[in-house]
């Protein structure tokens, strides 16, 4: 094997070689120490200096989750404390005594008189106090006189009576005539406040008009109980002489009473 010869070596720091044991390797193989070489590789000089430092290397990956711990053991309840003793009621307090009574005060002088009020109605009944007498087909032809009469029940003094007549009435054979139709109570006409009535005037003869009319108004001072409620027919004021009068035609004729409270003043 052929050998490479070093005829040189470059020593930068000739003092510190001097004081230290060179070590010679021959390019064969041996080595020799402590002489000089003609042909050898010199180990011993300086330190190098540092490399740069590589790049760092990936992060290492997680590493896995532990196991749960065991659950411990539940531990012992501790006993309840002793119960406390009951407090000390107090002794109930004095009752006491009551006040001294106050003197009577001065009566006061007596008010003046109040004015009189108005009268007030009548009690309310518990229902209407009413009636009605009604007739079919039944004509009458008199001329003067009472045509029907109805019984009513009064209730009480203060109270007045309502009534009306519905039916038919008329007049015929005359000219310039009239004849009147009037309520009664107890045979006597109202006058509280005037009379309740109605007329009929008739201008040409040979009319003969069957009509349906109605009368009707309220009566004051009427005694309480049994009243005689009348409906008659006689001439007109003013007027004489015989005149064809006629009640109900071929329909209903009625009267209506009602007692009703006194109207206001």
């Amino acid at each position: 094997m052929a050998r490479t010869q070093v005829t040189s070596v470059l020593c930068l720091y000739p003092l510190l070689l001097t004081s230290m044991t060179t070590f010679c390797a021959n390019l064969d193989g041996s080595s020799k120490t402590g002489q000089t070489c003609s042909t050898r590789l010199c180990y011993g000089g300086i330190p190098g200096m540092h490399g740069k430092p590589g790049t760092p290397g990936p992060p290492g990956r997680d590493g896995r989750d532990g196991r749960d711990g065991a659950k411990g053991d539940q531990g012992i309840a501790g006993n309840a404390g002793p119960q406390g003793l009951p407090g000390v009621i107090g002794p109930a307090g004095a009752t006491g005594k009551d006040g001294a009574k106050g003197e009577l005060g001065a009566q006061g002088p007596p008010g003046q008189k109040g004015e009189r009020g108005e009268p007030g109605n009548p009690g309310m009944m518990p229902f209407k106090n009413w009636k009605e007498c009604a007739w079919k087909n039944v004509n009458d032809d008199r001329d003067n006189g009472l045509i029907k009469e109805c019984l009513f029940t009064k209730n009480f003094s203060e109270t007045a009576l309502r009534v009306v007549w519905v039916g038919a009435l008329r007049i015929a054979g005359c000219v310039n005539c009239c004849k009147r139709w009037y309520f009664t109570f107890n045979g006597a006409e109202c006058s509280g406040p005037l009379p309740i009535d109605g007329v009929i005037y008739l201008s040409i003869k040979n009319e003969n008009p069957h009509r349906v009319r109605q009368i009707e108004g309220h009566c004051n001072n009427i005694h309480q109980g049994r009243v005689r409620v009348g409906f008659s027919v006689g001439n007109c004021v003013g007027y004489s002489g015989s005149v064809d009068a006629y009640t109900g035609w071929n329909s209903v004729s009625r009267i209506i009473i009602e007692e009703v409270p006194k109207a206001q003043t």
